[in-house]
């Protein structure tokens, strides 16, 4: 059995706040050079082995092997249902999953419409989200910056993550319904939780002892 654990890290803006935790822990590695472009990191000493990914595919990487563990935010999670155990939340990367649409426009007005539209970067989440509610809606996928969409006709409503509320303030959008939290968390992968089950449980520990203190 590998006596490391591969942790999957994302890129990004979660990169820095995650380094930040891990850098706490009594055996992180000192050395590695994190803000080089360099995607994997190891040494004979360390007890991790540190593989850095695009935000989107950390829980891939753990589901399938790749990685014994990773840090990845709650709405990936939601939206890819990816087969992994949620061991920790790490209280970082905190945002809300939430139903947005023109000011002054309530919920129910949105349910009445007959030809409802709702743009999302997460049209799983979403599509699962409407369907608990009894609700048929079009649901439009987009990747940029959603917000514009019911401004300039292409949805009613959206589905997406705010922080601060301030870019939804700028083009006239107000929170609806704060549909779920969100924060980064981490996962492991279901066969490594077993064979290194030693290894996860004590690093999981530390990095409990690390979140409470912050």
């Amino acid at each position: 059995m590998d006596d490391k654990l591969t942790i999957s890290l994302p890129t990004g803006r979660l990169k820095k706040d995650s380094l930040a935790l891990l850098s706490q822990l009594p055996d992180w590695p000192s050395g590695f050079e994190f803000e080089s472009r360099k995607l994997v990191f190891e040494e004979a000493t360390s007890p991790y082995r540190i593989v850095f990914s695009h935000p989107k595919d950390s829980s891939t990487y753990v589901e399938f092997g790749a990685a014994d563990l990773g840090i990845v935010g709650k709405d990936i999670l939601l939206e890819r249902g990816n087969e992994v155990y949620e061991l920790l939340d790490l209280k970082i990367g905190s945002c809300t999953m939430v139903l947005a649409g023109p000011q002054g426009v309530t919920r129910s007005q949105l349910w009445e419409k007959e030809e409802l539209r709702i743009a999302t970067k997460y049209p799983n989440f979403t599509r699962k989200y409407l369907q608990e509610r009894g609700i048929t809606a079009d649901i439009i996928p987009l990747y940029g910056s959603i917000e514009v969409a019911p401004t300039i006709g292409l949805s009613d409503a959206i589905v997406d993550l705010v922080s601060t509320g301030t870019t939804l303030k700028e083009n006239q959008l107000w929170v609806i319904e704060e549909i779920v939290p969100i924060s980064a968390r981490v996962v492991a992968n279901r066969v490594s939780i077993k064979i290194k089950a030693q290894l996860i449980q004590q690093f999981i520990k530390k990095l409990e002892k690390v979140v409470k203190h912050e």
